[in-house]
C-alpha cells in the first residue's frame, strides 16, 4: 500500500508499508521470476497478508542463512518488491509461491507486528542513462555471459536466447546477475548499486573473474588426468618387470608370502564360520595383482583373523585359598567384591563352562576399583586388559568399520583381545559412565551386545562379519555414579556398590599399602623414614577430604620425595621421624578443618548429609527472616528437584504453624531466604527436606539447632519422612565431621547393616517417622518453651445413659 508524503522542499517521494519475507542464500532483482518454498510462521503470514491486499510482498536477503529467527540487523536493508504471481500449499505444511521482481526499494524502518514482519519503505530510482560508455559496458557484460555460458553448462541455450533478447541496459544487468554463481554479498551490493555505469562495472569485472577461476580449475584437472594416466603406465611396467623376474627365476615375494599364509591358515585353530570365510578370502588373493589395493585389504582382513585367540586360553587357578590371600595382599576391606570372585571360583571348579560374569564397580574416585580388577586378574591367573571408555562417543570405537572405508579397522574389543592374545582375559571397561553420544552413533548401544551373557558368545564386529565368542571374558566395568548409565545397559550388569573408606581403612591401608609402595617409587626405605599412626592420620584429616585414598597416596608420595632429598644429601644412613610440625613443612599449611563446621547451636542452621560422586559430604542450610511481605528466596545454585523440596517444608510449617507457636500469618509480614553456601556447586535431589523444614521452623521459632546433630531424608507436605539413597557415604561423612547424633528416615534401618559396626558405636543414628521426631531430636529446647503445643482439653459432654448408674464421658 502506498502513501505520499511530502518533503520540506515540496517534492514528493513514495514512502509505504508493506509485509517483509526474508530470503535464505538467495537475492531476487527486479523482472526476475522464481519459485519460493516458504516454512517460517512469520513469512508464511507475510504472504497471507500480502495475498489480502495487493499481492505485493517486500524480499529482502537474511545476512546469515542459518538463523531460524531474523531480527533487524539480521536482515539486508535493501530488496526488491516484488508481485506474488502463484500460491501452492503443500502437504508438509510448507508453502511454494511464485513471484516476480517489479523494483528496488530500501527499509527506512521496522513497525512493530505480532505475526509478521511489517516495515516501512522507500521505492528506490535507479540512476538510468543512456552513453557510449553504457553502450560499451552492455556488449561487455553481453559478451562475458556467452564466453561464460561456454565453460558452465548449467548455462543452457534458452537462457542465453533469453539474455540477448534483453535490451534495457539495467535489465540486462539485473538478468545477468540472478544467473550468475556468485556469492550473496556480491549480490546484494550489485542489488544496491542505483547507478548503471558503476553497476555494469563491477557486473563485468565479476564474470571476467568467473571466467578466469574456471579456466583454471580445467588446467588443474588436465594436469591431475596426465598424473593418472603416468601412474597407470608405471604400473603396467612394474607388472612387465615382475614377468621378466619370473622367467628368469627370480624370487616372487608375493608368492612366498602366499604361501606363509597357507601355512598359517593351516595350523590355525578357528570356528568353521572364521574358517570358511579365511579361505575364500586366501582364494580370492592369489587371483588378485600384489600391486593393487583390493590385495592389500583382504590381506590385513586375512591378517586379522589369524592373530586373533579363537580358543587360545590361560588356564584358571581354582585354589580358593590362594584367591583370597591374593586379593587381600592387594586390597583392604572391599568384602563384596572379594566375596563375588570367590563364589565365582568355586562354581567354575564345579562346572566345566560357565559363562563370563559382567560386574559393575560403582564408587567414588579413589576407592579401588581399576586396581581391584587388575588383582582379580591376577588371583585368576588369567591375562588383565583395560580399555577406557572416557569420552568415547563413536560407535565405531566398541564395533569396527565395514571393510568398505579405507584404513578400516576392528573395534577396541577385539583389537584387545588380539594383544592380549588369550580368549578368557579380564577384560575391565573403565569409566563406563563416561561415554557419550554424537551423530556417529551411540557406543552404550553397541555395549548392549558385548555386556550380555545371552547374545555375547556371537560378537559381530563390523571389521570381521563373523561372530566372536566372547563368553568366557570376565568383564568388570567401573563407574563412578549409575544414574548416567543408560538402563538396558545398567540392567546387564551385576551392580557391586563401593563405598568410600573410613579413617581407620586410610590408616590400614596407608600403613600396609602406600608407604612400602611410594618409599620404593622414591628410591628410599622404611628405614629412612618413620610415619607414626597419629602422623597419617593427620595427614588423612588436614589434607585430604575424600572418600578413596588418591589424594592421601599423593600426599604421603609428597612426603617422601622431600625425605628423598634429605637423604641425597646426608647419605643413605639418614632416618627422619615425621611429626606434625614437619609435616607442616613438607606439605603446607593444613588445607582441610577437621571437626564440625559448626561449633555452638545456631537458630536458622541446619546440617544436613550429601551425596556427590567423590562420597559423602556434611551441608549447611541457612535460614533467616526479615520483615517484608511474603516475599520467599531460596538460593545457593539448586536444582529444581531440591527448589521443591524448599516449597514443601516451606508449605508444611505453613501448615503446621500453631503446633510450632508460630503466628499463623507470619508469612504476610516476613520474608524468607533460605540458602544452601557453597553457591559455586550445584546442588539436587530431595533427601535435604526434613533439613530445610528444621532450618525454616528454628528461624520462625527462635530455636536454635542442635550443632552436634546431622540429619537426611524427604519431607511430604503432612510430615512424613521418606527414605533417601546413599545413607553409608553420608553417615561416613557425618563420621569425619565427628557429628554425634545423626537422623535418618526409619524406612532406612535396612541399609544399617552396610555401615561398619566401629561407625556406630560412635554415632548414635535416630530413626525418624515424622517431622515432629525430627525436631524433637534437633532444637534446643528451654525448659519452660514447648514447640508443640496441644490443644486445649474440651469440657467433657454429658452422653445419655446407656444404663442407670453409668455416664459416658467425650473429650
Amino acid at each position: 500500500m502506498f502513501k505520499l508524503t511530502r518533503t520540506r522542499d515540496g517534492q514528493q517521494s513514495n514512502i509505504f508499508t508493506m509485509p517483509l519475507l526474508p530470503l535464505r542464500d538467495i537475492v531476487v532483482f527486479p523482472s526476475m521470476v522464481v519459485p519460493l518454498f516458504v516454512g517460517r510462521d512469520k513469512s508464511v503470514n507475510a504472504l497471507e497478508k500480502a495475498m489480502g491486499a495487493d499481492k505485493k510482498i517486500f524480499l529482502a536477503a537474511q545476512t546469515k542463512a542459518k538463523t531460524d529467527t531474523p531480527g533487524e540487523s539480521d536482515i539486508y536493508r535493501t530488496g526488491t518488491v516484488a508481485n506474488i504471481l502463484q500460491i501452492l500449499r503443500l502437504p508438509d505444511g510448507t508453502v511454494k509461491v511464485l513471484v516476480e521482481g517489479d523494483y528496488r526499494a530500501r527499509i527506512i524502518n521496522f513497525l512493530p507486528h505480532p505475526d509478521h514482519f511489517l516495515v516501512q519503505l522507500e521505492a528506490l530510482e535507479e540512476k538510468s542513462e543512456r552513453s557510449v560508455e553504457v553502450e560499451a559496458l552492455t556488449r561487455g557484460v553481453r559478451s562475458s555471459f556467452e564466453s561464460y555460458s561456454k565453460h558452465n553448462k548449467k548455462i543452457t541455450q534458452e537462457i542465453l536466447d533469453a539474455v540477448t533478447a534483453v535490451e534495457s541496459p539495467s535489465r540486462l544487468a539485473d538478468t545477468v546477475s540472478s544467473y550468475m554463481p556468485f556469492k550473496l554479498e556480491t549480490k546484494q551490493k550489485l542489488l544496491e548499486t542505483l547507478s548503471l555505469v558503476e553497476r555494469l562495472e563491477k557486473l563485468f569485472g565479476h564474470i571476467r573473474s568467473e571466467i578466469e577461476i574456471i579456466q583454471t580449475e580445467e588446467r588443474i584437472k588436465g594436469r591431475v588426468k596426465k598424473q593418472m594416466e603416468k601412474t597407470q603406465r608405471e604400473y603396467y611396467l612394474n607388472e612387465q618387470m615382475r614377468a621378466i623376474q619370473k622367467e628368469m627365476g627370480e624370487k616372487d615375494d608375493f608368492k612366498s608370502e602366499l604361501e606363509e599364509i597357507e601355512k598359517r591358515i593351516k595350523r590355525k585353530k578357528l570356528s568353521q564360520e572364521a574358517a570358511a570365510k579365511v579361505r575364500a578370502e586366501f582364494k580370492k588373493l592369489k587371483l588378485m595383482s600384489p600391486m593393487s589395493a583390493e590385495a592389500t585389504v583382504v590381506r590385513n582382513y586375512i591378517d586379522w583373523i589369524l592373530s586373533l585367540p579363537w580358543f587360545d586360553k590361560t588356564k584358571d587357578k581354582l585354589d580358593i585359598d590362594e584367591a583370597t590371600r591374593i586379593l587381600d595382599e592387594d586390597h583392604y576391606a572391599l568384602e563384596k567384591p572379594k566375596e563375588r570372585i570367590i563364589e565365582y571360583l568355586a562354581v567354575q571348579a564345579l562346572v566345566k563352562k560357565i559363562k563370563g560374569p559382567i560386574l559393575c564397580f560403582v564408587g567414588p574416585p579413589g576407592v579401588g576399583k581399576t586396581s581391584l580388577a587388575r588383582s582379580i586378574a591376577r588371583a585368576m591367573n588369567r591375562n588383565f586388559i583395560r580399555l577406557s571408555l572416557g569420552g568415547v562417543r563413536d560407535e565405531a570405537e566398541i564395533r569396527g568399520h565395514r571393510r568398505t572405508y579405507i584404513g578400516a579397522l576392528p573395534g577396541k574389543i577385539i583389537q584387545s583381545l588380539k594383544k592380549i592374545k588369550s580368549n578368557n582375559p579380564v577384560f575391565c571397561l573403565d569409566e563406563i559412565d563416561k561415554m557419550s553420544m554424537d551423530f556417529r552413533g551411540d557406543p552404550s548401544a553397541a555395549l548392549l551386545e558385548v555386556l550380555d551373557p545371552e547374545q555375547n558368545f556371537a560378537f559381530s564386529d563390523h571389521y570381521l562379519d563373523l561372530d566372536y565368542d566372547l563368553s568366557e571374558v570376565f568383564f568388570i566395568t567401573t563407574a563412578n555414579t549409575l544414574h548416567s548409565i543408560p538402563a538396558p545397559l545398567r540392567d546387564r550388569m551385576e551392580i557391586i556398590m563401593l563405598a568410600g573408606y573410613t579413617e581407620i581403612d586410610k590408616l590400614h591401608i596407608a600403613r600396609n599399602y602406600l608407604i612400602k609402595k611410594q618409599c620404593k617409587a622414591n628410591g628410599i626405605s622404611t628405614d629412612n623414614v618413620a610415619f607414626p599412626d597419629e602422623v597419617v592420620l593427620f595427614i588423612i584429616r588436614h589434607y585430604t577430604k575424600e572418600a578413596g585414598v588418591r589424594n592421601l597416596e599423593r600426599e604421603i608420595a609428597s612426603d617422601c620425595r622431600k625425605v628423598a632429598k634429605e637423604v641425597v644429601r646426608h647419605g643413605a644412613e639418614t632416618h627422619i621421624d615425621l611429626n606434625e610440625n614437619r609435616i607442616q613443612d613438607y606439605l603446607g599449611i593444613p588445607k582441610f578443618r577437621f571437626g564440625r563446621a559448626e561449633e555452638k547451636d545456631e537458630i536458622g542452621l541446619a546440617t544436613g548429609l550429601a551425596w556427590t560422586e567423590f562420597g559423602g559430604d556434611t551441608l549447611g542450610i541457612e535460614t533467616v527472616t526479615m520483615p517484608g511481605k511474603g516475599k520467599v528466596t531460596i538460593t545457593g545454585k539448586l536444582g529444581e528437584v531440591m527448589q521443591e523440596s524448599a516449597q514443601a517444608a516451606l508449605s508444611y510449617v505453613r501448615s503446621r504453624a500453631k503446633n510450632f507457636g508460630i503466628e499463623p500469618d507470619f508469612h504476610q509480614h516476613l520474608d524468607i531466604h533460605v540458602h544452601v553456601p557453597e553457591g559455586a556447586i550445584p546442588k539436587d535431589g530431595p533427601s535435604a527436606g526434613i533439613t530445610m523444614a528444621t532450618s525454616i521452623v528454628s528461624a520462625l521459632s527462635k530455636i536454635p539447632v542442635r550443632s552436634d546433630v546431622a540429619m537426611t531424608g524427604e519431607i511430604t507436605l503432612r510430615g512424613r519422612v521418606l527414605p533417601i539413597g546413599g545413607l553409608k557415604e553420608k553417615i561416613l561423612a557425618a563420621h569425619r565431621a565427628l557429628i554425634k547424633t545423626v537422623l535418618i528416615p526409619m524406612e532406612n534401618a535396612k541399609d544399617l547393616k552396610e555401615i561398619p559396626s566401629k561407625i556406630l558405636e560412635e554415632i548414635n543414628v535416630e530413626l525418624m517417622e515424622h517431622m515432629d521426631d525430627v525436631l524433637r531430636h534437633a532444637l534446643v529446647f528451654q525448659e519452660d518453651h514447648t514447640l508443640f503445643k496441644e490443644p486445649e482439653e474440651a469440657a467433657p459432654v454429658i452422653l445419655p445413659k446407656d444404663q442407670p448408674g453409668e455416664e459416658i464421658r467425650a473429650h
